[in-house]
């Protein structure tokens, strides 16, 4: 599967709480980027409902969304984290993490209960949510003489590249970011420069930019 060139996911954290037969369901949302921001989080929450009966939780990681899990925490098989889950997906979003946490309120509700109260209080923190369109990026090492700063100056303005890294000499270095969409361009235009003899060269290949902000 390639990767896409855009992905969707939430803009800022956001809560719902849920309540049913006595139990509670505090809902939370966040937007995450990697494996330990979504462990950061958790141990927050644990630390903070640390009463708490059940912490459930799911996270969608990666642009093409192909990293995932899904926890239910003591909860009976699939009752608690797929259905969270399944709120992500439904959205198509990514790079995002809902955590449920459930106090007992003495009634049990059954596995169709308890998939019902999941799928719910997962809704409620999303429905918070702004839900944002980003683009995925790639990243380009560029060495140039001097004199052709003009043209990658140009480079810049023309393809939106973001500037990460410069260095300014005789013999300059730029590492920059670009959207993916626009990156195949980019070098084509980059490689008709050189064939014009502008002193310029690719130093490492495109690395793929994983999702952040």
């Amino acid at each position: 599967m390639s990767t896409p060139f855009s992905y969707f996911t939430i803009q800022a954290s956001a809560k719902g709480v849920f309540k049913d037969s006595g139990s509670k369901f505090f809902s939370f949302a966040f937007p995450v980027s990697n494996d330990d921001e979504v462990k950061e989080h958790l141990v927050t929450l644990r630390k903070k409902f640390f009463d708490a009966t059940h912490h459930c939780y799911a996270y969608v990681l990666g642009a093409d969304g192909s990293k995932f899990r899904a926890n239910d925490d003591g909860e009976p098989n699939h009752s608690a984290g797929d259905p969270v889950l399944g709120q992500l997906r439904s959205r198509n979003l990514t790079n995002s993490l809902v955590v449920v946490v459930r106090y007992f309120g003495g009634t049990k509700l059954g596995v169709s209960g308890l998939i019902h109260a999941y799928r719910e209080s997962a809704a409620l923190a999303l429905n918070q949510c702004t839900i944002v369109e980003k683009d995925v990026t790639e990243k380009i090492q560029l060495l140039y003489d001097y004199t052709a700063t003009p043209e990658v100056m140009r480079l810049l303005k023309d393809f939106g590249m973001t500037i990460e890294k410069q260095h300014f000499e005789d013999r300059c270095s730029l590492l920059a970011s670009i959207r993916k969409k626009v990156f195949p361009e980019l070098i084509e235009k980059i490689q008709l420069l050189i064939v014009l003899g502008h002193p310029m060269e690719i130093v490492t290949p495109p690395l793929s930019q994983s999702p952040r902000d």
